[in-house]
């Protein structure tokens, strides 16, 4: 408690770290407030051109994303700060360019001490529960979050680490074209296997 000269007390609170009890020794007792459920939707190559939000005569079926389109707000110019997966996942987590992060390829590591939007909502008092590929690089495959569902589908390691003193040198993972030419439907596959782990764990 903190005394005034009027005699008045008042409970003051640096809201700076996680945990009842700040740096300057006040308590930290939140109001009660009602807050608002978040739930962030990212989705692997996901073109918007082929959305019908942005194209009423796309052939792609997308109902939920269209109620969610209808009932919210669309950005007509949002981009990518990269076009790779992990690049451009860390920096929509941390609001932050590759070049800051040092996010420049696939087996990119995103330091632990770089904060997220996560590590912010956890500091108002929200749990956070991960479900899915975030494709985190290294050994913190939380990075904010208090709670991750599944593993990922993707290697946390550093086996995707590009070999930049030979940049002609085509690995046997890179992308290729065999993703596009071998399309269609198929009985089962690593990212349906994937897909409905995710949903059963969710459920």
């Amino acid at each position: 408690m903190a005394s005034y000269g009027d005699g008045s007390e008042t409970e003051r609170s640096f809201h700076l770290h996680e945990g009842n009890v700040t740096s300057n020794g006040f308590i930290h007792r939140p109001t009660p407030a009602v807050k608002p459920n978040i739930l962030f939707i990212m989705a692997d190559q996901m073109i918007a051109p082929m959305l019908k939000m942005h194209n009423p005569n796309s052939v792609i079926h997308t109902p939920n994303i269209d109620k969610l389109a209808q009932n919210g707000v669309v950005f007509d110019s949002a981009y990518c700060n990269s076009p790779l997966c992990a690049p451009s996942r860390f920096c929509l987590v941390t609001g932050q360019l590759p070049s800051k992060i040092g996010a420049y390829d696939n087996a990119s590591h995103l330091n632990a001490d770089i904060p997220t939007f996560v590590h912010y909502l956890r500091m108002e008092g929200y749990e956070t529960t991960l479900a899915g590929k975030m494709h985190f690089v290294g050994p913190d495959q939380l990075h904010g979050y208090e709670n991750r569902l599944t593993s990922d589908i993707y290697p946390s390691d550093f086996g995707w680490s590009v070999n930049w003193d030979k940049p002609d040198e085509r690995q046997e993972w890179f992308h290729n074209m065999s993703s596009v030419l071998q399309a269609g439907p198929c009985v089962r596959s690593n990212q349906l296997d994937f897909d409905e782990e995710v949903m059963y764990k969710v459920s």
